[in-house]
């Protein structure tokens, strides 16, 4: 039943070109994939229902739920809702074949934090972009708690992982700012004895602590000088609970950049995540004259939501700091389109975690903009665009099976001179099922090639 949903696009090139006419009108995103992910996650881990509303859709979040399925948890659809009667902590049970992940390096890292405490023997793949991105980040912690993880050379996958018979709790600083190797160790943590501690250097997004305290866990966070720190209290029995997903700001933030580029344009997208810890592009858009407007803020699910509108706006260059890359890792090609389009010299800073994305998504991003004719340098881990204001375009961008490579450069195209061309939209729905079809529905013009 699940994966008879896992639709995609068809692999013809797709062109995107200047409309004749401004953007205009109101739509809604897909749920959020971060919580959407973390949601069928938890819900497998808990005892009893849980009600699921607005899950995205998309390949990605698929995956997770036939995954959750395979390891023993029930997983049915409600009419427009999900459900998931879960397992109870430590209840999963070893699935009968290889664990595909299709495209999505969060579900499998996090994944991967689930299994190293429960005592199974279970292989977990993806695709063949996914095969290519490392696993070591989360494979480093989690053989502390006792886990054994085979992978090929780079710590790719596939993966063997054999978890832990006596989970040991970790207590562990992230080398890096990562949402992904934090949520691993929780999870690994929610089976281990005792408290598992993490300290991150930076804030990141929070949706997993959340959602656990949502399900009954017991988890606290306090911030000091060498950072946040994160304690849990490992083996609560998590209640399964209704959990309402709001639309993805990482998604939203495509047809809101198409209107801040189109003249006269005025969109409204309702019913937004604005966790202040995703919501570093909408500063940074301000910092560049952005004309957007949030309001019905109010609060579903613990996470806070609103109704964002954005018009046509004169952009000007911006230099964004590194410690702001947690709060928008995922928003960096449109910023890019955007930054493309501004007065002046744009400096993008410390985009290190781009090149581990879906693609080296800092090299690929530069080189959508530059067969498109903008002017644009990679030093080190930062981005320097030089924008004009007017772009040529004509170029065919390679995607590199990366969705947000993908819609990025399809925005692009609806200020070029010349349409722009991509060479592959299938993996625009692992993220944002219906992108062509709402984007067409605000006036972008936008067709297989």
């Amino acid at each position: 039943m699940l994966s008879a949903r896992m639709d995609k696009l068809s692999l013809r090139p797709h062109l995107s070109r200047r409309p004749s006419a401004p953007l205009s009108g109101r739509a809604s995103v897909p749920g959020d994939k971060s919580i959407s992910h973390r949601a069928l996650m938890f819900g497998a881990l808990a005892v009893g229902q849980t009600r699921i509303s607005g899950l995205l859709e998309g390949d990605d979040v698929l995956r997770t739920a036939a995954a959750m399925q395979a390891l023993g948890a029930e997983v049915s659809r409600d009419g427009a809702d999900w459900l998931v009667a879960g397992r109870g902590i430590g209840g999963l049970t070893e699935p009968e074949d290889v664990l595909d992940m299709g495209n999505s390096g969060t579900a499998a890292r996090l994944l991967a934090g689930i299994l190293a405490t429960h005592p199974l023997y279970v292989v977990v793949t993806g695709d063949s972009s996914l095969r290519k991105r490392p696993m070591g980040r989360v494979v480093e912690p989690l053989c502390a708690v006792g886990a054994q993880f085979f992978t090929r050379a780079g710590n790719r996958l596939p993966m063997t992982i054999l978890g832990a018979r006596d989970p040991m709790p970790l207590s562990y600083r992230l080398p890096v700012a990562s949402a992904q190797v934090k949520s691993a160790v929780l999870l690994a943590g929610l089976n281990s004895p005792g408290f598992t501690e993490i300290e991150e250097p930076e804030p990141t997004r929070d949706h997993s602590e959340n959602m656990l305290r949502h399900f009954g866990a017991e988890i606290s966070v306090t911030d000091a000088a060498t950072g946040r720190h994160i304690r849990l209290r490992g083996q609560p029995e998590l209640r399964g609970a209704d959990i309402a997903v709001p639309g993805d700001p990482s998604s939203a933030a495509f047809p809101l950049a198409a209107a801040l580029l189109v003249p006269d344009s005025h969109i409204t997208i309702s019913g937004t995540g604005l966790n202040p810890l995703r919501t570093g592009l909408f500063l940074t858009l301000r910092e560049m004259g952005a004309k957007l407007t949030v309001t019905a803020q109010r609060q579903e699910g613990g996470e806070p939501v609103g109704d964002i509108t954005a018009s046509y706006s004169e952009l000007r260059a911006v230099d964004v700091p590194p410690g702001r890359a947690p709060s928008m890792i995922d928003e960096y090609p449109i910023l890019a389109v955007l930054c493309a389009a501004a007065r002046g010299t744009s400096r993008l800073r410390g985009l290190t975690e781009l090149r581990v994305k879906e693609s080296d998504r800092l090299s690929a991003t530069a080189a959508m903009l530059r067969v498109n004719g903008v002017n644009v340098e990679i030093e080190d881990d930062d981005l320097i665009i030089h924008g004009t204001g007017a772009i040529p375009g004509g170029g065919l961008v390679e995607t590199h099976m990366d969705h947000r490579l993908a819609m990025s450069a399809l925005v692009l195209g609806q200020i070029t001179a010349q349409p722009v061309l991509i060479d592959d939209a299938r993996f625009i729905d692992t993220s944002f099922p219906g992108f062509l079809h709402l984007m067409r529905g605000l006036g972008a013009q936008m067709a297989a090639a």
